[in-house]
């Protein structure tokens, strides 16, 4: 809860924008995204200036064109998030968090259990793959998250709202195997039970159903770990819809956000 020595602690005071990296938090990235190459020119923008700008789009939801002046140019902005994007960097950086975080926790690196559920959001006009989800009455993507118990993203996706979370989720879980492949057991609600999800890798999954009788709202075990994640990330007004024209991008964002999550807390406990 919000006390005064909480609000000390996560209080972004003494930066240009809220959005920025504090030299803590700028320690802790710098050693995870590409170093200089030692040929060619010289790179004009100093890393963390990128990384600020990006941080800034993400958190304001402002388009790349509307990017202050106290920023590099957009272009260069946006040049360099298509390279983190298409090199996949986003999700290594999430990746080594990850464990950072777990590792901070006095838990294992990599986890042996995961939660799963997904997420329906609107898109815009900026085109891309998107379809209907009618039991949400949203035309748009779902973005579908595999989490550990206490709410680390760990491999995340997005795609048409139209795929059912029968079949979103087997792409999501055989992804998953490759950077954690010691998660053995998946919590997930009745949507997607049958033999499509329990079937698709080794990993066991497991039906949290709602509790009997329940009218309204409750708190389902395990469960409610993946609901916070969304809602951690939904801070983030660029995902407050899903205004990208491509998938690629939408899952940038998605594995930026999570990282930024991880990153001041890890930077806060150093």
């Amino acid at each position: 809860m919000w006390t005064p020595a909480t609000r000390r602690q996560h209080s972004r005071a003494g930066l240009r924008y809220a959005s920025d990296l504090t030299d803590a938090e700028w320690r802790v990235l710098e050693p995870l995204l590409p170093a200089a190459v030692c040929r060619g020119r010289r790179r004009a923008w100093p890393l963390r200036e990128i990384a600020n700008a990006i941080c800034y789009v993400l958190r304001a939801g402002c388009t790349w064109r509307l990017l202050p002046d106290s920023f590099p140019p957009w272009r260069t902005v946006y040049r360099w998030f298509v390279l983190l994007r298409d090199g996949g960097v986003f999700e290594t950086i999430n990746h080594h968090l990850v464990m950072l975080d777990r590792e901070r926790a006095g838990r294992e690196a990599s986890p042996t259990a995961a939660v799963v559920d997904s997420q329906s959001v609107k898109t815009t006009e900026s085109g891309g793959p998107r379809g209907y989800d009618a039991g949400k009455k949203i035309k748009g993507r779902k973005r579908h998250a595999m989490v550990d118990t206490d709410g680390r993203g760990l491999t995340l996706d997005n795609h048409p709202a139209n795929v059912q979370d029968r079949d979103g989720a087997p792409p999501l879980m055989r992804r998953s195997r490759r950077s954690w492949p010691f998660v053995e057991l998946a919590f997930m609600d009745s949507g997607y039970a049958g033999e499509r999800v329990a079937k698709a890798t080794a990993i066991r999954g497991k039906i949290v159903r709602k509790p009997k009788g329940q009218v309204g709202f409750a708190v389902h075990a395990r469960r409610w770990v993946v609901e916070r994640f969304f809602a951690w990330v939904g801070r983030n007004r660029r995902l407050a819809k899903d205004f990208e024209a491509s998938i690629a991008s939408a899952n940038a964002f998605l594995y930026a956000a999570s990282a930024i999550i991880l990153l001041r807390r890890i930077a806060r406990c150093s």
